[in-house]
Order: C-alpha cells, then sequence, then structure tokens
C-alpha cells in the first residue's frame, strides 16, 4: 500500500522522484486528439453525447494521475506507443501540480457537461482551454502548470522538461534573425485574421458557431442585424 501512494519512480542520478516526459506527451497527444474529435462531433451534429464520454475519462485520468500516475489509462497507453525509446526523467513534483491544476478544470466540467447537461460558450472555452494545455504539452513539450508550480513553490521545480529550469544560454539555432522574426510575425497576424473572417463572415451552421460569431461582432453590426430583423418582421405583418 506505502508503495502505492509513493508519487513518481526513484532512478539513480536523480535527486528527486521523476517521470517519463516522452509518456506524459503522448498521454496528451492522446486525449488531445479524442478531445478534439468530441468537440467537432459536438460543434458539427449537434449532440455532446462523445463529449459527455470524453470528459468524464478526462476527469478519471487526471483523478489517478494525481494519486499515482503509474496507472493512469493515457499514460499507459502513451507508453505503448514510447516504450522502446530512451525516456526523459523529469520531475515528478511539478507534473503532480500540473495535473492537479487539470483536474480543478475537469471537475466543474464533469458538472455542468455530464451530470447536468448546461453547455454554453464559456463553457467550451473551458474545454477549449484543456485542449490547448494539452497540445502545447504534447507538441511543444510546455508544461504551463509547472511554470506556475515555480511561481508559488518555495523550493522550485528541478528536472523540467527541455532542461527549462536550469539557467542556460541559447545555442544560434533556438534564436531568431530579424529576417525570422518578420516571417514569424506575418504567419501569426495571417492566421489570426483568417480565424476572425472565418468566425464573422462564413455562414455558420451550428448553434456553437453561431453563438461565437455574435460574440465578435461589434455594435453596429448587432444593432444593423437587429434592425434587419425588426425591418423583416414588419413587412411580412
Amino acid at each position: 500500500m506505502k508503495k502505492f501512494f509513493t508519487y513518481g519512480e526513484t532512478v539513480e542520478g536523480y535527486d528527486v522522484p521523476v517521470l517519463n516526459e516522452r509518456e506524459a506527451r503522448a498521454g496528451a497527444g492522446i486525449l488531445f486528439t479524442i478531445g478534439l474529435l468530441s468537440l467537432m462531433n459536438a460543434v458539427m451534429l449537434g449532440h455532446g453525447i462523445v463529449t459527455r464520454y470524453f470528459i468524464s475519462f478526462f476527469t478519471l485520468d487526471f483523478l489517478i494521475r494525481v494519486i499515482n500516475p503509474a496507472y493512469s489509462p493515457s499514460l499507459l497507453l502513451g507508453r505503448v506507443f514510447v516504450q522502446n525509446q530512451k525516456p526523459e526523467y523529469v520531475g515528478a513534483a511539478q507534473k503532480r501540480f500540473a495535473w492537479g491544476l487539470g483536474l480543478l478544470l475537469a471537475l466543474p466540467m464533469f458538472y455542468l457537461l455530464v451530470i447536468h447537461w448546461q453547455p454554453n460558450p464559456i463553457k467550451v472555452f473551458v474545454c477549449i482551454l484543456c485542449l490547448i494545455l494539452l497540445i502545447m504539452e504534447s507538441a511543444f513539450s510546455i508544461c504551463l502548470g509547472c511554470k506556475i508550480y515555480n511561481l508559488i513553490m518555495p523550493q522550485k521545480a528541478t528536472h523540467c522538461p527541455g532542461g527549462v529550469c536550469e539557467i542556460q544560454t541559447k545555442d544560434p539555432i533556438q534564436t531568431f534573425n530579424k529576417t525570422q522574426k518578420i516571417i514569424v510575425f506575418t504567419v501569426l497576424i495571417v492566421f489570426g485574421y483568417g480565424l476572425y473572417m472565418y468566425a464573422t463572415k462564413i455562414e455558420n451552421k451550428t448553434m456553437f458557431t453561431k453563438k461565437i460569431s455574435v460574440m465578435l461582432m461589434s455594435a453596429e453590426e448587432l444593432k444593423a442585424i437587429e434592425e434587419a430583423k425588426a425591418a423583416k418582421e414588419f413587412e411580412e405583418f
């Protein structure tokens, strides 16, 4: 029983309990893929049965991660894919803290979207936030919860993904020259403008996208819609 509640693994050469970051990233990628598919299913088909199952699984999985990640379903599935890769050990304490924050996001979503089905844009945004955090961890090995851990905990985290906890000087290949900065800035502007145009100008066929579109409209656009609606009703009358 004591071993069950021992958090992390003891590995020679590391002064703190550690976890395999490769498994964590693989597990995050699996959850992101399932979560994205469930969200698309809810938006396109207008029902949330798949989303409710995903939120239930997500909540249970993160609860197990906080207790003992050795038995987390998503991490074990991740291990299937990365078991032949050399482990990348990271401190267990900060990962537990980050997964605890994920659980705090999941619990109200479980109540509001599984027990009592009450979807609205704010609750959907929380789900999207979870997906963003998952893809950040999976694709870029960025653990936002680990960064928060370092901000509020007196004992700083060690052995972070990519060695970001240790002071280091960037190699030339990690920096940007002026032309590269311009390219990155331009791409971000174009992507942002494209998303805005898609959300506001393309015909919306789902309740969720219609609500998002209304939220992004200016006061003048909303007023024009109301006036057009009133004029149409008057004409029909």
